[in-house]
């Protein structure tokens, strides 16, 4: 495979999109991407104001964007079921399922609505069951695909604590939110091997965005608080004063439009930035896998584990 890849996306026109938090940062630039290509975009996300807000602002420039709202809040598994079941029930075959919504390091532990901590639950187990709800959708679309986002701290804080998966024991907020990113690589990688061990003509890859601006990396860490935490001070002088290290959304997408669109990405691969240390570059390149993703016994256990917390099982691919 060449390391150096062009984000080309086709005409679209006819293909239904679902991007989980679309409203905000790469979800809102891969929507209007993908709008302007001519897609049909389900944008999938917590507050319709913004999603609202989100769509004008889409078409100042993209005018005739299909683009649509349904509402979904991945730190409830009601709240997943009842958007997969309303898909479903739609029954339009989904050609392009991004799940790109995060958490990231919310100082304090916090739970989800069923009592699993905010990152693994919302990044990881809210995808994880969205996937597993609407698989029959993606399965009728023939040649589907699935991009998930994950994220460098997969590789360097990211680990599966698979004797305290909800850090009950001690929450340490970047090796949570590690831990979520690595959990999304593991299961992209996971769904394209079953995927193609029982023909479920879906592909399925993963990508990171490099060092992104986005609010990510300010709400996350102030979440919760009144004023902005120190975390959210420094990514905001890093931002003026380090601009070189940074992207713009526009860039930070790249690797997950390659992902979902450009007719040559495969699945089970990592897609990240083409510059130094995949930190950003405006351009895309396979990433490296770090070996804890690469272990198909924690994969399987992960999905194992997944299945029995969420409660949404896949068919098996034997």
């Amino acid at each position: 495979m060449a390391n150096d890849l062009v984000a080309t996306v086709p005409d679209l026109t006819g293909k239904l999109v679902v991007i989980t938090g679309a409203n905000s940062g790469l979800g809102f630039g891969l929507a209007r991407r993908l709008s302007a290509a001519g897609a049909d975009v389900v944008m999938a996300i917590r507050n319709r104001d913004k999603g609202e807000k989100a769509i004008e602002e889409i078409r100042t420039t993209v005018p005739d964007a299909k683009l649509s709202i349904k509402s979904l809040d991945l730190s409830s598994l009601a709240s997943v079921a009842a958007l997969g079941e309303q898909l479903n029930a739609e029954g339009r075959p989904i050609n392009i399922l991004i799940n790109n919504a995060g958490v990231m390091t919310p100082p304090e532990r916090d739970t989800t609505a069923d009592g699993f901590e905010l990152q693994f639950g919302s990044n990881h187990l809210g995808h994880f069951a969205l996937t597993g709800h609407v698989l029959p959708l993606l399965r009728a679309a023939n040649d589907a695909r699935v991009v998930s986002l994950s994220s460098l701290a997969a590789r360097q804080s990211g680990k599966i604590h698979f004797d305290d998966p909800q850090f009950e024991k001690s929450y340490a907020a970047m090796s949570a939110y590690g831990q979520s990113k690595l959990a999304v690589l593991m299961f992209a990688r996971e769904l394209d091997k079953r995927s193609r061990a029982a023909g479920w003509g879906i592909v399925s890859n993963a990508a990171h965005p490099g060092l992104t601006k986005t609010n990510l990396q300010s709400a996350g860490p102030s979440y919760g608080r009144e004023k902005p935490a120190l975390m959210e001070r420094l990514y905001k002088l890093s931002w003026r004063f380090a601009p070189f290290l940074w992207q713009e959304i526009d860039e930070g997408i790249l690797p997950a439009l390659y992902a979902a669109a450009a007719p040559q990405a495969e699945g089970g691969v990592f897609y990240g930035p083409r510059g130094f240390q995949e930190a950003a570059g405006g351009g895309v390149k396979p990433a490296k896998v770090p070996a804890n993703a690469r272990n198909d016994a924690d994969s399987q256990r992960l999905w194992e584990l997944s299945e029995q917390l969420t409660g949404v099982s896949y068919p098996s691919p034997n």
